[in-house]
């Protein structure tokens, strides 16, 4: 995994190397039975080097928090790319297929049962259906690469438009559901 981290923070394979401040390797337990995965850094995370801390982060920290998931313990979070596109534009095709194997190999070194996809654009590359919409797939678990997955909302999404959070919320309870069928059945969440 040092290895990983250190080609991630060092790439240089495409442009975006040449506009970023830093590289986001990802963050949470390295040992998480649940990894979820974005799609690229926004101008707090490039500026920290970390994932998901500015306010669409905060909203996620809460709906893991309502769960009673947390980084450190519970879930390893991770982008499909690792360094912000200008403008916070939608990666292309081939910044993803550029960062796409770090991310397969992160997955593939924490293994973790359950993966959950923030947002359409997660969805598309991990699934490589660049047709798949995610309002017809969210809350639907999906067989993918000997593990579950669970596409749902991006945070960002909830936060223009609150009324998509009641959906995300269910496919969260979801989540905890089979948490607590395949890891832990004790799982305590004060809210499901």
């Amino acid at each position: 995994m040092e290895n990983l981290r250190a080609k991630i923070l060092t790439c240089t394979r495409c442009p975006l190397c040449k506009t970023r401040n830093k590289s986001i390797f990802g963050e949470g337990n390295l040992k998480a039975e649940i990894f979820l995965v974005g799609e690229a850094p926004g101008a707090d995370e490039d500026r920290d080097g970390r994932p998901f801390i500015g306010k669409s982060g905060q909203l996620l920290d809460k709906i893991l928090g309502a769960c009673g998931f947390s980084r450190e313990s519970h879930v390893f979070i991770s982008n499909i790319v690792r360094c912000r596109p200008p403008n916070n534009r939608v990666p292309s095709a081939t910044e993803v297929q550029t960062c796409l194997p770090y991310l397969l190999k992160q997955i593939e070194l924490i293994n973790p049962q359950i993966v959950i996809t923030l947002g359409a654009t997660s969805l598309k590359k991990l699934l490589g259906d660049e047709t798949c919409k995610i309002k017809n797939h969210r809350g639907r678990w999906i067989n993918w690469n000997h593990r579950l997955l669970m596409p749902t909302y991006h945070p960002a999404a909830l936060l223009r438009n609150p009324n998509l959070k009641e959906a995300t919320w269910q496919d969260f309870k979801k989540v905890i559901s089979k948490y607590r069928q395949l890891i832990d059945p004790n799982h305590f969440s004060q809210h499901f």
